[in-house]
């Protein structure tokens, strides 16, 4: 029998391959690579690329691939053999160091958002060392960022790590300040939770809604759906197990830590959640359990849907982001320590925290923004659309306290150093979680709930670090000039506090108090994606990134306009697919089924007029009337969509949000309503109930 240590990474060119594999000096030049980025001598590189090959090959691949994330949440790759031709008409395995380190793929079916002319097909692929190179599916993957040809960043690896250099670098200098001179480097780390739901492979084939759009655009309400709220975390199906199992195995042999597995709340919804790493590492990662998801479903006769609400009326499926920061020291910056000092550190990065989302509620709610994501933000089952932090009433005591020069109450309290009690060991589990709540802290870490399940988490953790960095560079700026660094530690960590407490608050983020309560803090509520994304082109925000070099002007247009751009083209996949089947496939049905009922009422009335033909009237009549009105709704939408604005991205954006989805609901209210009128076997569509309990 195998087991997991014997499995884990050995389809991953990690660490203790590399130390195996290469020449001492070597492998102590590779990482200086990566840990300081420093350049790769063609040499070194070619010795690292033919030790990859030779491991690659032995695990059975032929190909290499440069693996890159574009704008478009999915990953890619060009795949190249490794086959080289001989004078005498063989062939040898080769792998050259430059051919390690660059690529050239075809860029120009991927979105730029105008980095590059239609015409400028090169891009180009650069390793990134500090993620391991692995082999699936025969070939060997080379993680990377993707670039155009001017050096704009086409992908959403390449700001992801500028980022956390922008982070590290803020952080160091604060750490400075309170003397971790051994310090070199801050390490931004997540742990991204993943939310998907499973079906019949044989019962989704039979929706065009979920092939087309991964979501269904029909369905009526079964007898029952999460009521009994007996699935979650309740016994796990023997088919939804086995798959389960070969799933953590084929992720364990990539060097995945997939740690824990459950059922969620939803019917047939479950839930996958590794163990902490490297912000980047996360973000590729998470990309791997998303598409081994579904490879792994179909050899189980399953489909894995990652959209966030392919059901309506039930939980949708989310992505929480546990993110945090720590040296390469060791210490958890997140985490109160023992001693009056670090808890001043603790409270002061807490605050840079609070500073940065309160300040910056418009970039956290745009990097969660999707036109999947808004049917489930907000619906009594995610975090709503409001940003705000949820800290637990005993850490906001402690703060209050230190706004209000008071004692605090706590047990066991310390005087420290700012002049206030503190807990001089804060516990970390010091109050219930709120489910509620979108950023949430945990302990050690805070928990930010918005993502949509079939997200990249590149981009919030590209957002977190970005603000969090300039709350720090702030923070450095003032106590770097201060002359009493205590009493300027102190003044900052108090003003800071009172002037962003507005975003702390430990309700319910479902009641709807909370909405008039949160209008009168001036908190923003950006209910959809349309709503958010103009806030990215605010001068402001357009400095921050480009100040803390994450992105420049140009990326932040492009990705504004890739955003509205895929937007509207889900919106109009969807509003197709809708149209198409409720004309050629729901219409028809029900009028199959009418013509079924009539029949029967006039060889009732044949046989005797006695006969009671109340009921097949009454339905008759219910059903004409809303197969009518579906039939109205279906020409409306298709002229609706025929009318929509086709070159301008914000105007055409509002209008799908404002005509083009409610055309849709509008559709879908009357299809609902004849599938609890249809007889079953007339019924052209896998049912709610098949879908959600057909496993």
């Amino acid at each position: 029998m195998v087991t997991v240590p014997e499995i884990f990474g050995t389809y991953v060119f990690n660490d203790s391959v590399m130390k195996e594999r290469l020449r001492e000096d070597i492998y102590h030049a590779l990482q200086k690579t990566i840990h300081d980025g420093k350049a790769l001598d063609p040499q070194i590189a070619d010795a690292v690329a033919e030790a990859m090959k030779d491991w690659a090959v032995e695990r059975g691949a032929t190909h290499y691939t440069h693996w890159f994330q574009p704008m478009t949440d999915v990953t890619a790759g060009k795949h190249d053999s490794f086959i080289s031709p001989t004078a005498d008409g063989h062939v040898i395995m080769e792998f050259r160091g430059k051919e390690l380190i660059k690529g050239e793929p075809d860029a120009s079916s991927f979105p730029s958002g105008g980095l590059r002319a239609t015409f400028e097909a090169r891009g180009y692929t650069a390793w990134d060392p500090t993620s391991y190179a692995f082999v699936k599916d025969g070939t060997l993957y080379i993680p990377t960022a993707f670039c155009s040809y001017n050096g704009a960043a086409l992908d959403k690896k390449t700001p992801l790590l500028r980022s956390m250099e922008a982070i590290s670098e803020q952080a160091v200098r604060v750490l400075r300040l309170f003397g971790h001179t051994d310090c070199r480097r801050v390490i931004a780390s997540a742990g991204p939770e993943q939310e998907y739901f499973l079906v019949d492979k044989e019962l989704f084939d039979r929706r065009k809604d979920l092939v087309f759009c991964g979501r269904t655009l029909f369905g009526a309400q079964p007898p029952r759906g999460q009521d009994m709220d007996d699935h979650y975390f309740g016994v796990i199906q023997p088919r939804v197990a086995a798959y389960m199992k070969e799933l953590d195995e084929e992720l364990w042999k990539l060097g995945v830590s997939a740690k824990t597995k459950h059922n969620e709340a939803a019917p047939a919804q479950y839930e996958l959640a590794p163990i902490f790493s490297v912000c980047n590492i996360a973000a590729d990662h998470n990309q791997l359990i998303m598409e081994l998801m579904k490879t792994v479903a179909t050899r189980h006769g399953l489909v894995c849907l990652l959209h966030e609400k392919p059901f309506d009326g039930v939980n949708g499926s989310g992505k929480h982001n546990n993110w945090s920061l720590g040296t390469d020291t060791g210490i958890n910056l997140f985490k109160p320590g023992k001693t009056p000092a670090e808890n001043a550190q603790f409270l002061l990065f807490l605050a840079a925290v609070i500073k940065a989302v309160d300040e910056h509620q418009d970039l956290l709610r745009i990097s969660v923004a999707s036109a999947g994501n808004d049917h489930r933000l907000g619906g009594g089952e995610a975090p709503p659309a409001i940003i705000s932090i949820f800290l637990g009433d005993e850490l906001t005591a402690i703060l209050d306290a230190i706004v209000k020069k008071t004692q605090y109450a706590g047990h066991d309290a310390e005087k420290m150093r700012l002049g206030v009690d503190v807990l001089p060991a804060f516990p970390r589990d010091n109050t219930d979680r709120n489910r509620t709540s979108p950023f949430a802290f945990t302990g050690n870490r805070f928990e930010f709930r918005m993502l949509g399940s079939s997200a990249s988490v590149a981009d919030p953790n590209i957002a977190l670090n970005t603000i969090v960095a300039d709350a720090l560079k702030q923070f450095a700026d003032e106590l770097e000039q201060a002359e009493d660094f205590t009493a300027a530690l102190n003044a900052l960590i108090r003003r800071t506090i009172k002037q962003h407490q507005r975003i702390i608050f430990n309700g319910d983020g479902y009641a709807d108090e909370w909405q008039e309560e949160a209008a009168r803090r001036g908190l923003l509520n950006l209910p959809s994606t349309v709503d958010a994304l103009p806030y990215m082109l605010k001068e402001e925000n357009i400095r921050l990134y480009v100040e803390h070099k994450v992105y420049n002007r140009d990326e932040i247009f492009s990705r504004h306009e890739v955003m509205l751009d895929i937007y509207r083209k889900i919106i109009k996949v969807e509003a197709r697919t809708m149209a198409d089947m409720a004309r050629r496939e729901i219409y028809p049905a029900v009028n199959a089924y009418l013509t079924e009922l009539c029949e029967v009422a006039q060889q009732k009335q044949a046989v005797s007029s006695e006969f009671d033909c109340t009921s097949e009237r009454e339905i008759i009549r219910r059903l004409s009337a809303a197969n009518t009105e579906l039939y109205i709704a279906i020409r409306k939408l298709e002229a609706d969509l025929a009318t929509a604005p086709a070159t301008d991205l914000e105007a055409g954006a509002r209008y799908d949000h404002d005509v083009i989805l409610s055309d849709m609901q509008v559709l879908r209210r009357y299809a609902d309503a004849m599938e609890r009128e249809t007889a079953e076997n007339y019924w052209p569509l896998p049912t709610y109930g098949d879908l959600m309990f057909g496993l």
